[in-house]
């Protein structure tokens, strides 16, 4: 469904999955269009060649042919030996990328840019970037991570020259906008809106350049482009803030037209810059579209009906005029959730809470189950997260319905604790259930035996145990979500 579309991915982001390969001078890829094939392939032939291929690339002398190995035993369903291979990789290689990925984390959790910067310098000297191929656009990324990182951290500090030293450091081009942008971050949430703005703009600029195919079609030129509209409404909301409002209004029109679809937050700031220039009718007209879209949040709506008291000059009509819009809006959503429902039987399943104590699926037939697949390092799963609340709320005194928020796809050695840690500092009142990887095969088996490529991912299960609705991502908009969820839940009960 349209309303929960961005999704964290299991799988490397799309960047870094095409980038190397985009930018090869000669073809490097026949190697794995080789095993690509023998994958495949259903020849028991071709099996037996590839476990053959597989070993020898396991016992080669490079990093890049011993990681390749691992990818493709864990393609082939060979989970414990990937990996085996993954958690012996730093000993092999001791300066390879996987050793110097990994050294570098410490540096993200370091408090202060002092820290930072001497970890930074003992990092770089002991893997300096001349020792590895620089041929892929994002083959210094790495680099321009931490480079990101300890500016930030000056910035945070207020200390702009050595803020614009790192982050003059950077050499990923596609990337700079990604940088800037946690840079501009930095210097707002410390009050210097005015090293802020230099720093959107930079980031504005930067996307812009690869708008348009710019700097060509590739995917990293695609992921730098898409980030022009929230940046620029970065940008213009800063300026307004400190009172630009011309310039203000310039960039959120920019930003209002290159978005592809219907963004709340961008047409909130644009009608309160039109506000704060008395063009109160298309104010009123940008907020109007986000009503009718059923994405108003309270502090949109109570800005719609002060526009069209201003307008109309009292509130009368006001109130069946939105009942009507809101009219218009679920009748469209029911058709769209109609079309979208499904039946298909729920996997079963057995998990423990956060506090050991066994729960399955099972327990609840009968009932209506929402579950949803979720990870403490996903944005779009804790974005969705106070909807889903909202949610939980709504139905708190319905006996016949029930959550379910399943974490799942770990990093960390206690997921336990970081999904408890994380529920409890934000106060969510959720049941949780702990989908680890199995000890043996590496697999987080509930969230697969639901096939989920990407989350957050929900279900809705009807009384009788069927599956009838998916949904994966969150596109930020609480209220849509709420609706959207309810009618899915209404209707699964209409037909267990």
């Amino acid at each position: 469904m349209k309303l929960f579309k961005t999704a964290c991915s299991l799988l490397l982001s799309v960047v870094a999955i095409n980038t190397a390969q985009a930018q090869q001078t000669k073809p490097t890829d026949t190697l794995d269009q080789y095993l690509n094939k023998l994958v495949a392939s259903k020849d028991s032939a071709d099996k037996n060649v590839l476990k053959a291929r597989l070993a020898d690339l396991l016992d080669a002398k490079t990093e890049k042919e011993v990681l390749t190995a691992a990818n493709y035993y864990y393609r082939i369903g060979d989970a414990k030996k990937s990996e085996a291979i993954y958690s012996n990789i730093v000993n092999r290689f001791p300066l390879g990328t996987q050793a110097r990925n990994d050294a570098s984390k410490n540096i993200y959790l370091l408090k202060t840019a002092a820290e930072a910067e001497n970890a930074y310098k003992a990092w770089i000297k002991k893997f300096p970037s001349t020792m590895y191929e620089n041929t892929g656009v994002d083959d210094r990324l790495p680099y321009d991570y931490i480079r990101a990182v300890v500016a930030g951290k000056f910035a945070a500090e207020k200390n702009v020259v050595k803020a614009n030293e790192y982050a003059n450091m950077l050499e990923v081009d596609f990337w700079k906008g990604n940088a800037y942008s946690g840079i501009t971050d930095a210097f707002y949430k410390n009050g210097d809106l005015a090293n802020a703005e230099i720093f959107a703009k930079k980031a504005m600029d930067n996307a812009f350049s690869y708008i348009d195919g710019k700097k060509g079609n590739e995917n990293w030129a695609k992921f730098s482009a898409s980030g022009y509209a929230g940046l620029t409404t970065t940008y213009a909301n800063i300026l307004f803030e400190r009172k630009k409002y011309a310039e203000a209004l310039k960039y959120s029109e920019l930003a209002y037209k290159k978005s592809t679809s219907l963004n709340p937050r961008l047409n909130y700031r644009y009608a309160k810059i039109l506000m704060g220039l008395n063009r109160n009718q298309e104010a009123y007209d940008k907020l109007e579209e986000v009503v009718k879209a059923g994405k108003a949040s309270p502090e949109i709506a109570a800005d719609f009906k002060k526009l069209y008291v201003k307008l109309k000059g009292n509130d009368g009509g006001f109130d069946a005029y939105t009942a009507a819009i809101r009219k218009a809006y679920l009748e469209n959503l029911n058709k769209q959730v109609t079309k979208a429902m499904v039946n298909e039987p729920a996997a079963p399943f057995s998990l423990t809470d956060l506090n050991g104590k066994q729960v399955s699926l099972a327990d609840y037939k009968g009932k209506i189950v929402i579950l949803d697949f979720w990870a403490t390092w996903c944005a779009p799963c804790k974005a969705s997260f106070p909807a889903m609340q909202m949610a939980v709320n709504k139905y708190k005194d319905d006996e016949n319905v029930k959550f379910l928020f399943i974490h799942t796809w770990e990093k960390v050695a206690d997921p336990v604790k970081d999904a408890a840690d994380y529920i409890k500092g934000m106060k969510y009142s959720f049941e949780v259930l702990m989908d680890v990887k199995d000890a043996q095969t590496k697999v987080n088996k509930v969230v697969s035996s639901y096939k989920v490529n990407g989350i957050p991912a929900k279900f809705v299960i009807d009384a009788a145990g069927n599956i009838r609705f998916k949904l994966t991502g969150f596109d930020g908009s609480n209220e849509a979500a709420v609706d959207e969820l309810s009618m899915m839940i209404d209707m699964a009960k209409s037909k267990s």
